[in-house]
Parts: C-alpha cells; sequence; structure tokens
C-alpha cells in the first residue's frame, strides 16, 4: 500500500500526539540569583551508562536561553496535588521574582531549586543541545536525584490534566 503526501495540519498533529499521556515536570534554573522555572511534559530518560535525560525548551521562551547559559538545571516531576504549579509555570511573562514563594522547594547541591512535594526529583548539567524545529533538546547528566514523594503522578493526555 502506497501513502498519499499530504501536509499534515498542526492542529490535527496535536491532537495525535496529544494521545500519548505523559507525566508533567517543572524544570528550574538560577541566574545572577533569580530563578527561573517552566513546566515540561517533554522530558524523558536517555541512557543509564552515563545517566542522561532530557527535556525540550522553546526557544521563544525565556527560560530557555538562561538554561542553556547556566548549564545547570533541576527537574521536579510533580504530583497530582501540584496541577496548580504546573498551570502557573506554564503561563508565558509571569514576573520572576518571587514566583517560587507559593510553593515549597529546597536548593539542591547545585543551587536549583526543587519542589519539596515533587515524587521525584533530578539535578543535571547540560552535555549537549540538539536543535528541533521551534524547540532546543536539552540533554543532561544527572548529578543527584531524590525521591521525597509517594503521591500518584500528575497526567497530561489529551491537552487536559488527568491523574492515576
Amino acid at each position: 500500500m502506497h501513502s498519499i503526501e499530504r501536509p499534515v495540519d498542526p492542529e490535527a498533529y496535536r491532537r495525535v500526539v496529544g494521545r500519548f499521556a505523559t507525566g508533567v515536570a517543572i524544570v528550574t534554573t538560577r541566574l545572577g540569583g533569580i530563578d527561573h522555572a517552566m513546566t515540561v511534559n517533554s522530558f524523558t530518560s536517555v541512557s543509564l551508562e552515563p545517566l542522561l535525560v532530557l527535556f525540550c525548551a522553546e526557544k521563544v521562551a525565556r527560560f530557555h536561553d538562561v538554561v542553556l547559559e547556566t548549564r545547570v538545571w533541576g527537574v521536579s516531576v510533580l504530583p497530582a496535588s501540584m496541577e496548580d504549579a504546573s498551570r502557573f509555570f506554564a503561563h508565558r511573562g509571569r514576573p520572576l521574582n518571587g514566583q517560587l514563594t507559593k510553593w515549597a522547594h529546597h536548593r539542591g547541591h547545585s543551587g536549583v531549586a526543587l519542589f519539596d512535594e515533587a515524587i521525584a526529583t533530578l539535578e543535571c548539567t547540560t552535555t549537549d543541545v540538539h536543535e528541533g524545529g521551534d524547540h532546543s533538546i536539552v540533554v543532561g547528566e544527572v548529578t543527584a536525584m531524590g525521591m521525597p514523594s509517594e503521591e500518584a503522578p500528575l497526567m497530561y493526555h489529551e491537552g487536559r490534566y488527568k491523574r492515576l
């Protein structure tokens, strides 16, 4: 059977890939004493030797240039109870000062903010950055990790937050 080449509609594409349920995480970094954070669902394990993970950052997001400069970042995998944090850190243009104060957090070994209620945390150092269309694929080696909470994860599926 031959496939017929057709342009793929971006909205249809979003609906199709939205069928893949993902966890939700907040990636953080710190530059000049200012915390930066961004909600992601494009986070995944890459390798066990060495320990590598990746996330994707949209090139127009202010977080993008900052995390490429710092080369150090944290990942807080969110429990279902932190949907409000996920929504907040997904919004563009929010003020940077005090943005973390609503949620309990601590500093990891690298100085990045990690959320106390996260179900998993990782600290990473960037090893590679790859072009990915309108995003950069940021690969990092895991330098520290933890499992602070045993809650059920926050999920994202078909454009909506869901719970297990």
